[in-house]
């Protein structure tokens, strides 16, 4: 089993002195209360609190990118919660520090999250060596939060060796929680029929590794005939990395079978990416297409809070939808009312 110290982390800038006038001096000591609170400082969508939070993000940056990103989905019913719970808990027997970042589905009438993470893992929720912050999806594409990517460098500087994302897995697309961690796993469960079936294959084809859940009691043989036919599948489909192939490993959240099997895949593939060079490639491209998503959403909320957009967007909709007007003609328009002349 790969353990924590053979694992090439990524090398990180000379760390900075932070400033004062953040939090960072706490979250870098491990404070844990510390970290939640900046969690929901850059969660927060007010404009002060946005300013601070970039304070607080440039202050942290250079302490950030040595924890081992793994994402993980898998669809509602699977068991993600119980193998969060039991794969943290394998790692804090390790000797590490895991962070969960937990993104619910949001609630359509709160806003808020529906599942309440922290009581589908209260062992590992109880443990001091680990860190779950549920945070509802607000309805945003990729199954995570708009803020997950701070979140997870938060985690990072302070001082947790493994970040666990979770994502909602409602069927949507998972490139978002792709883009942003080393290794992508897909959790999958034993059933009857064609289990390819059961899943998209533009998931699978993200895969850097597979795990079939509930591998125990009487499910076991369906699990077994599951972990065939993806490795079929998977033989069918372009590697996603060079030089990786990815597995399909049997476990069990109850007895604990397979966990060590996990750790040692991804550890074996973080250290192929990083002795290619891979690693470092990948995070660089993450950090370009992170910052032209952020391009994308503030100016998608500047469009829309502009006072000529706003005072002609109901009348253009309702013409839209009405049938009265192209769509390329009322997002012209709109976009006229943005720039004029």
């Amino acid at each position: 089993m790969t353990d924590a110290s053979a694992l090439d982390r990524p090398t990180t800038p000379a760390a900075a002195t932070p400033t004062p006038t953040t939090p960072a001096p706490a979250i870098l000591a491990g404070d844990r209360r510390a970290l939640a609170k900046a969690i929901t400082l850059i969660e927060s969508s007010r404009p002060d609190h946005e300013a601070q939070a970039q304070a607080l993000l440039a202050d942290i940056l250079p302490h950030t990118g040595r924890a081992i990103r793994v994402g993980l989905s898998g669809a509602p019913g699977v068991g993600k919660s119980s193998f969060i719970e039991a794969f943290g808990k394998f790692l804090i027997e390790a000797g590490l520090k895991v962070a969960v970042l937990a993104i619910d589905p949001s609630s359509t009438r709160s806003g808020g999250s529906i599942l309440g993470d922290k009581t589908r893992m209260e062992q590992l929720s109880a443990d001091p060596r680990a860190f779950i912050r549920p945070s509802p999806s607000g309805g945003s594409l990729g199954g995570v939060a708009r803020r997950t990517r701070e979140a997870m460098l938060l985690t990072e500087a302070a001082g947790y060796d493994v970040v666990l994302v979770e994502t909602v897995g409602v069927g949507q697309s998972e490139t978002a929680v792709a883009d942003m961690v080393d290794m992508f796993v897909v959790l999958v469960s034993p059933g009857g029929g064609d289990e390819l079936q059961g899943i998209k294959r533009g998931i699978m084809e993200l895969a850097d590794l597979v795990v079939v859940t509930k591998a125990d009691g009487d499910l076991e043989p369906a699990a077994k005939r599951a972990q065939g036919e993806y490795r079929a599948g998977l033989h069918l489909m372009r590697p996603k990395t060079p030089g990786w192939t990815p597995h399909v490993l049997l476990t069990s959240s109850v007895s604990g079978r397979g966990l060590d099997n996990v750790w040692q895949q991804i550890g074996k593939h973080h250290d192929t990416l990083a002795a290619s060079g891979e690693l470092a490639r990948l995070r660089r491209a993450q950090a370009r297409a992170w910052m032209w998503t952020e391009i994308e959403d503030q100016l998608g909320r500047r469009f829309r809070a502009h006072p000529a957009v706003a005072s002609r967007l109901a009348e253009l909709e309702a013409a839209v939808t009405e049938g009265r007007m192209p769509p390329t003609a009322a997002a012209q328009a709109l976009i006229a009312a943005f720039e004029p002349g």
